[in-house]
């Protein structure tokens, strides 16, 4: 069974086109890896599949429904949690109220999420500007799940974080995956922690997919082609 499907996605902003030929398959339960230099359009996929950016070619598919013409409301009441780069939590909300803003019946309310991060719990009543980056990107996570996604889109979760709090990102998600099997896409550059929760890799370049396949034969001659400096 097929969770989501794209095929031959071309994209553009403007009169500037950033998608030439995307191809992505994910079954239920599975976890992408979505990597590629900088630029070379996993962003701008991450915002097709989210309904963000309009395609201008190809097809989406997402749990057995053409998702193609949804605005972004409805594909994310459609099953889609999207965890953003560079995290835009709510700044004048508190941790709680951003918590709460779009969430919805499920498995993950309040209490499961202040399990999985407990400083949200510390910070309940903080307002979310006050935080530190490491804590806005629990929040954001948090305030993701807390929609009750069936597909989670995680864009550079670990950009820019110290390395104690990359960590602990990477052990959360490690968590999903083992108890919850939620499907996730993961936009991210490290290779060794990616490899330790990833079943599936594909590769964008110049807004193409090059390479898909299983993350355990993203080898160092791959790594070298595609994702080296």
């Amino acid at each position: 069974m097929t969770l989501l499907s794209l095929k031959n996605i071309t994209a553009s902003y403007g009169s500037t086109q950033a998608l030439f030929g995307v191809d992505l398959t994910l079954a239920p339960g599975e976890v992408c890896a979505l990597m590629g230099r900088n630029g070379m359009g996993k962003t701008s996929t991450v915002k097709v599949i989210c309904r963000m950016l309009r395609h201008s070619g190809g097809t989406v598919h997402f749990n057995g429904q053409d998702i193609g013409g949804l605005p972004s409301h409805r594909a994310a009441r459609a099953g889609l949690g999207l965890v953003p780069e560079g995290r835009r939590c709510f700044g004048p909300l508190t941790v709680h109220e951003n918590l709460i803003a779009a969430a919805r019946g499920g498995h993950w309310d309040l209490a499961r999420v202040v399990e999985l991060f407990p400083r949200l719990g510390e910070r309940r009543d903080q307002v979310a500007s006050s935080l530190s980056g490491g804590e806005q990107q629990m929040l954001a996570i948090g305030r993701a799940l807390m929609t009750n996604p069936t597909l989670l889109l995680l864009d550079e979760a670990t950009e820019g974080l110290a390395p104690v709090v990359r960590q602990d990102i990477w052990t959360a998600l490690a968590l999903l995956k083992a108890e919850t099997g939620m499907a996730m896409i993961v936009v991210d550059k490290s290779l060794r922690e990616l490899r330790g929760i990833a079943d599936s890799a594909v590769i964008i370049e110049r807004g193409k997919t090059v390479w898909s396949g299983a993350m355990r034969d993203v080898g160092a001659d791959i790594a070298d082609r595609y994702l080296g400096v």
